[in-house]
C-alpha cells in the first residue's frame, strides 16, 4: 500500500527514549531508528534488534506487523505510531510473545515527510 498523499509519518526517525529500556540499551549496536517508507515498508532498529515493517498508513499514524532477528533470535509482533502534537512520534511496540514497549522517536533533521 502507498502512503497517502499528505504522510507525516514518512522518513527516518530516532528513537530518542523507551518506557523499560534506557539509553545505552537502545543504542547497543547503532543508533536506534525507524524508517518509514512510502512504498508500505520501513526499517527499525534497537537495541540488538532489526526489523522490517510492513506498513499500512493514516494521514497522522501507521500502524505495522514486524519481522526481524534478536541477539540471533527470529521474532516479530505488530506496532502502531502516531504523531504528536509536539512533532515526534509515540510507538507502541510489541513483539507476539507478548513483551510490550512505548518507543519515543523524533525526525532525522535531513528527513521530509512527503
Amino acid at each position: 500500500m502507498s502512503a497517502p498523499l499528505g504522510c507525516k509519518l514518512v522518513g527516518r526517525w530516532w528513537i530518542v527514549e523507551a518506557d523499560i529500556w534506557d539509553r545505552a540499551y537502545l543504542d547497543l549496536c547503532g543508533p536506534a531508528a525507524v524508517v518509514i517508507d512510502a512504498d508500505g515498508r520501513g526499517e527499525i532498529a534497537f537495541g540488538a534488534m532489526q526489523a522490517t515493517l510492513d506498513v499500512e498508513y493514516g494521514p497522522t499514524s501507521i500502524a505495522f506487523t514486524w519481522i526481524g532477528f534478536d541477539e540471533g533470535d527470529e521474532v516479530s509482533g505488530e506496532g502502531y505510531a502516531e504523531l504528536l502534537d509536539d512533532g515526534s512520534i509515540e510507538i507502541e511496540f510489541e513483539y507476539d510473545s507478548g513483551d510490550e514497549a512505548v518507543l519515543k522517536a523524533k525526525r532525522d533533521k535531513f528527513s521530509t515527510a512527503c
